[in-house]
C-alpha cells in the first residue's frame, strides 16, 4: 500500500515507521493515540502532540486514538474532557471509534497488578511516604530495599485486595513492582503502581478507592488498545525503561513501541497547567478561553485558525534536542493564514465624525467594495456613503509635514473605495477638543484620481448612520518578558504585561459586519485582524476582539531598542 510516501515529513519518527512499514511490522498497521489528562485544557504545546500523532497516523494509512489518562479524578472534571475534544475537533482531527478513557482499563489493570505480585514481580509497601523517600536513595547513592519487600505472594495478594475494599486509610499501604532499588534509573527503583485514594471519580463514580500510577497504566492501556506508536514528550525518555519492563513481565495483546521528542516551549509564554490554573482561580484572566492564554479555546476566541496552528506545529519540526521557539514564528503563520483568507471590512477604533458639506443630506449612495482585494472569488460587499461620516482620530492632523499621508486641514485624503475629501474646518469644544470635522467631497474621484493633482494618502471611514456601534478589546502578549517561567528569584506572574488588554468603547464599525459569526476573524483595512467574541452579548452588544496587529510590533520596538 502507498501511504502518501511523498507527503509524509521527514522527521526521525517517521523514518521509524516507514522504517516499521518496511518490515510489515506491526503486520503493517501503525495506530498511534493522543492521552490527554483531564485536568486542564489545552495549550499550544499539546497542539503540537495533537498534530504530531493524528497525522503521523493518517499520512502512514493509520488511525488515532483519544484516550483520556483519567487516573487522578481529584484534578479532573468533565469541564475539562469536554474542552479537548472541542479543541480536538477544531484543529480538524477525528479520533478513531469512541472517546476513550483509562478508566474504563481499571479492571484490567488491576487483573494485571494481580498478575505482577502472582509472579514475585509487585509487593505491598507499607512505608509512609517519608519513609519511602529516605528508602529510594538520590541520584549517587542506591536506594534501600523496602522491609516489606519479600511480604509473601499470598499475603500481597491478601493486602491488595482489601486496600480494594477500602479497608485501609489512604497513604497506609501502596503497591510497588519490585525491580531494582539500587538501578542508577529512579524510575525502577520499585516505583508505586498502585495508591490508595478516597474519592469519587468522574467516570467510575465510587467503584475503585485504589487508582493506578500514570507509569504503570499508560503503557498498559497502549497495548490494550493495539497502540504500535507511542509518541510522547522527552521527559518520558527516563520512564520508557519502565514502560517496556511492564510489557515484558505481563501477558499483553502487544508491546507499543514508546518514542519521545522535544515539547514545544514558545517564549512569552506559560504552559505549566498548573500556573494556567491560576491564572484562572486568581482571575487574572477571563477564564482558559481569555484571548490572552495560550490554549487553544483562548486562541480559538481570539481569533487564530486551525490552520494557522496546524502550519506552525509543522515548522517548528520535529525533533529530539530541547528548545524554545521564538512566539513571532506562530504570529507569522496566524498573519499569513489570514492574510489569505480573512475578509476585509472597515472598522473606526476611535470615531471622529467627518461631516460633508457639500454632499446632499438625504442621499445616501451603496458603493462597493472587494471582500478581498487578492481573491475575487470571494465577491464583494456594499458600503452606505452618506453626508456623515466617522474616520480615526489618528487619521486627521491641523498641521503635519509631508511624511503625514492622511488628512490635514485645509489638504485632501482619499476615502478607502470611494470619493477624494478636502478638510475646510476644524470644529473644537470648549476644552479645544477637536470633536468634528467640516469637509468637501469631489463628486468625480470615485474610483479615479482628480483631474490636475495627486492625492497620496487613503484612510478608512465608515457611514455615522449606517455603521454598527461595538466594543473592541486590544489584545497584546500576555508576558512582556521572554521567559516568565525561568526566573527562579520572581513568581511569573510579576511578568504579566500591563498592556496585554486595552478595551474601546463606542467603536464604529461596517454596517456589514452585523452578519459576522464568533471565530471567523476579518481585516479591519489599516487597523487589524478582528473577530466577533464568541461570549459577548449578541447584537446587542457586539464586541471584537483583536486576534493580531496587521505587523510585527514587538519586533519594531526591538529594533528601535536596539
Amino acid at each position: 500500500m502507498d501511504h502518501q510516501e511523498t507527503t509524509r515529513p521527514n522527521n526521525f519518527i517517521q523514518q521509524i515507521i516507514s522504517e516499521d512499514l518496511k518490515n510489515n511490522k506491526n503486520n503493517g498497521q501503525v495506530h498511534t493515540r493522543f492521552p490527554p489528562e483531564p485536568n486542564g485544557f489545552l495549550h499550544i504545546g499539546h497542539a503540537k502532540s495533537i498534530c504530531l500523532n493524528f497525522t503521523l497516523a493518517e499520512q502512514n494509512g493509520g488511525v488515532c486514538n483519544l484516550r483520556f489518562d483519567d487516573t487522578n479524578p481529584e484534578k479532573e472534571s468533565q469541564e475539562y474532557i469536554d474542552a479537548i475534544q472541542e479543541d480536538i475537533r477544531w484543529l480538524g482531527f477525528q479520533w478513531e471509534g469512541d472517546v476513550r478513557y483509562t478508566s474504563s482499563y481499571f479492571q484490567a489493570l488491576y487483573d494485571y497488578a494481580v498478575e505482577l505480585i502472582n509472579k514475585g514481580k509487585a509487593y505491598v509497601c507499607s512505608l509512609n511516604a517519608e519513609q519511602a523517600r529516605e528508602h529510594r536513595g538520590t541520584l549517587t547513592e542506591p536506594g534501600k530495599n523496602s522491609p516489606y519487600r519479600e511480604r509473601s505472594v499470598e499475603e500481597n495478594l491478601d493486602l491488595f485486595e482489601r486496600m480494594r475494599r477500602g479497608e485501609f486509610a489512604e497513604g497506609e499501604h501502596a503497591l510497588r513492582a519490585k525491580i531494582d532499588m539500587a538501578s542508577p534509573n529512579m524510575n525502577m527503583r520499585d516505583p508505586i503502581i498502585y495508591r490508595i485514594r478516597k474519592i469519587d471519580h468522574h467516570q467510575t463514580g465510587d467503584e475503585w478507592c485504589v487508582y493506578p500510577m500514570y507509569d504503570f497504566a499508560h503503557g498498559l492501556s497502549d497495548a490494550v488498545e493495539g497502540i504500535t506508536h507511542s509518541i510522547c514528550t522527552l521527559e518520558f525518555e527516563d520512564h520508557r525503561p519502565l514502560y517496556d519492563w511492564f510489557l515484558d513481565q505481563l501477558d499483553v495483546p502487544c508491546h507499543p513501541q514508546q518514542i519521545e521528542f522535544a515539547r514545544l516551549n514558545v517564549n512569552y509564554t506559560v504552559t505549566s497547567k498548573r500556573k494556567l490554573k491560576q491564572l484562572v482561580d486568581e482571575q487574572v484572566v477571563d477564564g482558559w478561553d481569555d484571548p490572552r492564554m495560550p490554549t487553544i479555546a483562548g486562541m480559538r476566541r481570539r481569533g487564530f485558525t486551525p490552520s494557522a496552528i496546524r502550519n506552525f506545529c509543522e515548522a517548528t519540526g520535529v525533533t529530539k534536542s530541547e528548545g524554545v521557539v521564538d512566539v513571532s514564528m506562530l504570529e507569522h503563520a496566524l498573519r499569513d493564514d489570514l492574510n489569505k483568507h480573512a475578509p476585509r471590512a472597515m472598522g473606526v477604533l476611535r470615531p471622529l465624525k467627518v461631516v460633508l458639506t457639500n454632499y446632499p443630506e438625504d442621499q445616501v449612495e451603496q458603493l462597493t467594495a472587494p471582500v478581498h482585494p487578492q481573491d475575487e472569488s470571494m465577491g464583494t460587499r456594499t458600503l452606505p456613503f452618506a453626508c456623515e461620516l466617522y474616520i480615526d482620530v489618528e487619521d486627521f492632523k491641523e498641521q503635519a509635514n509631508k511624511k503625514f499621508k492622511r488628512l490635514v486641514l485645509g489638504k485632501e485624503v482619499r476615502l478607502r473605495n470611494a470619493y477624494v475629501i478636502r478638510c475646510d474646518e476644524v470644529v473644537k469644544n470648549e476644552a479645544g477638543e477637536i470633536i468634528e470635522l467640516r469637509c468637501s467631497y469631489d463628486p468625480e474621484t470615485l474610483g479615479k484620481d482628480p483631474e490636475g493633482r495627486k492625492v497620496k494618502g487613503v484612510i478608512h471611514w465608515v457611514s455615522a448612520e449606517h455603521s454598527l456601534s461595538a466594543e473592541v478589546r486590544l489584545y497584546d502578549r500576555l508576558f512582556d518578558e521572554p521567559s516568565p517561567d525561568s526566573n527562579k528569584a520572581r513568581d511569573f506572574k510579576a511578568f504579566l504585561n500591563k498592556s496585554s488588554l486595552q478595551v474601546l468603547a463606542g467603536c464604529r464599525l461596517e454596517a456589514g459586519l452585523i452578519d459576522a459569526k464568533p471565530g471567523q476573524a476579518y481585516q479591519f483595512e489599516r487597523e487589524g485582524y478582528f473577530c466577533l467574541d464568541s461570549k459577548a452579548g449578541g447584537k446587542d452588544h457586539l464586541v471584537f476582539n483583536q486576534t493580531i496587529t496587521l505587523r510585527d510590533t514587538w519586533a519594531k520596538i526591538a529594533n528601535e531598542a536596539g
